[in-house]
């Protein structure tokens, strides 16, 4: 068997098409056909049905995809490994952050790690805390930015790189936009807008809520940073945001306030897996990135 037929074999299972298989593989459509053919042979089992003008996997075919799928993210996984040694400075980070941390966190690590290693680059992926954690699991990507940082398992490793307040936004025509700081108890009767249930910021405000003895009811949801201070601009409502959310400027219409008796913060960190040795750009940006919040944090 041949790596070749493997990538072969894939490319017409995602496409099932032969013709359009070898055309993404910059081959013809008879050397696509003879090495599908040379695999089943090797195999002793028929892995595509004909259907029409198309080709389907077969049972077999499905069993034998799953695992075609795990061999060549291992080899190309190796091969990345393999030039990553010979060059560290010339690696590729997949990256993964949520909408909470887009703003501040990642365009600032990212540009000052680019002017000491201009030669790494990075692709970055959005997306939900629990989507996060999985695709670090299973290697979709290398690493990932969350706040607050789930526990450590026997799969993810966290390191913790700062912890930040929550602060209360509300709309400069409430009664309470006067004050310098609030109790969170004084929000029990407001209206709430908060990300959509499922989104960890908002568990973040309904477990900050219910510690202090009430559910905070929900208005309106937003699912990003800007949505919410939107909505609280429009005075739709109130909402409970990081300190990062307000590093660039509290928006227009809006007043931050300082809770208080008791205060609520959230830890940032970044996770990574265990289960494999990191690649040296890996290492070197986790490293970077570690000392670059201990000297933020050492210095205000």
């Amino acid at each position: 068997m041949e790596l070749r037929q493997l990538r072969y074999f894939v490319a017409v299972a995602e496409r099932e098409h032969i013709s359009e298989a070898a055309e993404y593989l910059h081959v013809a459509q008879s050397a696509v056909s003879r090495q599908i053919a040379n695999l089943e042979s090797e195999m002793g089992a028929e892995l595509f049905e004909r259907v029409g003008r198309n080709v389907k996997l077969t049972p077999i075919g499905k069993v034998f995809l799953e695992h075609s799928l795990i061999a060549l993210e291992a080899i190309d996984f190796a091969k990345k490994q393999i030039d990553e040694y010979l060059d560290p400075e010339k690696g590729t980070i997949k990256i993964g952050f949520p909408t909470s941390l887009a703003s501040f966190l990642l365009p600032t690590v990212i540009s000052a790690f680019k002017k000491e290693h201009p030669n790494v680059s990075f692709h970055l992926r959005q997306g939900s805390y629990r989507y996060l954690i999985n695709a670090v699991k299973t290697r979709e990507l290398n690493l990932a930015f969350l706040g607050p940082v789930p526990n450590k398992d026997d799969v993810i490793d966290t390191k913790i790189l700062f912890t930040e307040k929550i602060s209360a936004l509300l709309p400069t025509s409430h009664p309470l936009s006067e004050k310098h700081d609030i109790q969170l108890a004084d929000l029990r009767n407001e209206e709430f807008v908060l990300f959509p249930d499922g989104y960890i910021l908002n568990k973040v405000v309904v477990d900050a809520c219910q510690s202090v003895g009430f559910t905070p009811k929900v208005s309106s949801e937003g699912e990003d940073m800007d949505a919410l201070k939107g909505l609280v601009a429009a005075g739709i409502g109130v909402t409970l945001l990081p300190e990062s959310a307000f590093y660039d400027s509290t928006p227009r219409r809006t007043v931050k306030l300082s809770l208080t008796e008791p205060s609520f913060t959230r830890n940032v960190g970044v996770i990574f897996p265990i289960n494999r040795e990191l690649a040296p750009s890996e290492k070197i940006f986790l490293d970077f990135v570690s000392n670059f919040f201990s000297r933020l944090t050492q210095f205000g």
